[in-house]
């Protein structure tokens, strides 16, 4: 049916109501045991839709891949940049450690709130590292230009 959303198997399940066993099963009739780490996140909610849980996990992925993509432009900037752009290198380095450190909460969040069916939640990181690259790209600019 065009136009409809399919709920994927599982989606909107409540943790541990009526899952088939699995070699987790701890035999006790309660169903399987839910190890997932981390547990606050885990053992909140209803299982979401698979396609959100993993939407999720790229964007935390996407996340980590920013920042490992600053550290990058901080090294060279700093290794061929003039000597100005010192302070360019160390916004962009920053920023990677700022990213880095946002990416897993940013996660966690997400992720609780999908559990609960709750509005997705805001972060100033976006803000913050769009904000960083400008400064460091003026600073890297201006330095260039003289």
């Amino acid at each position: 049916m065009r136009g409809h959303a399919v709920a994927a198997p599982g989606a909107g399940r409540r943790v541990g109501d009526g899952a088939p066993a699995t070699s987790a099963d701890p035999g006790d009739g309660t169903g399987p045991a839910d190890r997932r780490w981390p547990r606050r996140v885990y053992q909140v909610g209803t299982e979401p839709d698979p396609r959100f849980t993993l939407a999720n996990e790229r964007t935390f992925l996407a996340w980590l891949r920013t920042a490992l993509g600053l550290m990058v432009a901080a090294a060279a900037v700093r290794a061929f940049g003039a000597d100005g752009s010192r302070w360019a290198a160390a916004v962009l380095a920053v920023l990677a450690v700022v990213v880095a450190a946002e990416a897993f909460p940013r996660w966690s969040r997400n992720e609780r709130a999908l559990r609960q069916q709750l509005p997705l939640p805001s972060t100033p990181v976006a803000l913050v590292s769009a904000a960083g690259v400008v400064v460091a790209g003026v600073t890297i600019a201006v330095v260039v230009s003289i």
